[in-house]
């Protein structure tokens, strides 16, 4: 086993966090991408992040939220996100999929979509809309359920957090346009809701500690919305059956 600082040491190469590891390109974001499965925005947590591994100056130095970006890379994100899948399940911010990340979201996400219609006549009003007319305009939908600009956002934002819809931009006329979408409709997989969804949790955990290569353990909980799911065992179970070790007290990686 390889001891905690041979790991962060890894980790440090691998999720490009020295400044002769920056991106320095799109194709070379576009590889860093299809190597870790799965990437943040920005850096908030052990998850490898894009921005973090630009390693460019800041929009405007001093600045907050959208001014901490990137100068001139900050595009990047979203011109990934044309070809791969954004979604909203890190507790809310973006995160950038590859389709064999997508595979281990799909039975999660799936469970979602008939969860979130069942429990809100609202949510599943929104959902039955989707499955009918396909992934639809912002404004369409503002003008087909009557709502107001606001109320749509209230109403799917819960639902993008969970996985149910998924939110894309689309070309229309010269300009981008923010497109809704089922789960279903963005990622063709089984659609099988009838599965172990605390295993399909193990097995995204997985994942996403070997992108990370190391991080600390109480940070597993907090990746992902779906608290609903967590069991505090999971990990444990997870240690046992040989798919994630522990290198030293409090932290937590991938077995090789």
């Amino acid at each position: 086993m390889q001891s905690l600082e041979e790991l962060q040491e890894r980790r440090a190469y691998e999720c490009r966090l020295t400044p002769d590891r920056a991106l320095e390109s799109l194709d070379e974001a576009e590889e860093f991408l299809r190597d870790r499965g799965l990437l943040t925005r920005t850096a908030d947590s052990a998850l490898p992040s894009l921005y973090e591994a630009c390693h460019e100056e800041p929009y405007k130095p001093g600045g907050h939220g959208f001014a901490t970006w990137p100068a001139t890379k900050w595009p990047w994100f979203g011109q990934l996100g044309r070809s791969h899948v954004v979604l909203k399940v890190h507790r809310g911010k973006n995160l950038l999929v590859t389709d064999e990340a997508a595979a281990l979201l799909d039975p999660i996400c799936c469970a979602e979509i008939a969860r979130t219609e069942a429990a809100d006549p609202n949510w599943a009003r929104l959902l039955r809309h989707l499955e009918n007319a396909g992934p639809s305009l912002l404004e369409d939908l503002q003008v087909e359920l009557e709502l107001k600009p606001k109320e749509l956002k209230l109403l799917r934002a819960p639902l993008e957090r969970c996985g149910a819809i998924v939110a894309r931009y689309t070309a229309l006329e010269e300009a981008e346009a923010t497109e809704l979408a089922r789960w279903d409709q963005v990622h063709s997989g089984s659609g099988d809701v009838d599965v172990d969804l605390h295993h399909s949790l193990g097995n995204l955990l997985v994942a996403a500690v070997r992108a990370a290569v190391v991080a600390p353990e109480r940070e597993l909980k907090r990746w992902f919305s779906w608290q609903w799911y967590w069991d505090d065992a999971v990990v444990d179970g997870l240690v046992e059956d040989g798919r994630l070790i522990r290198p030293d007290a409090g932290w937590i990686a991938a077995a090789s």
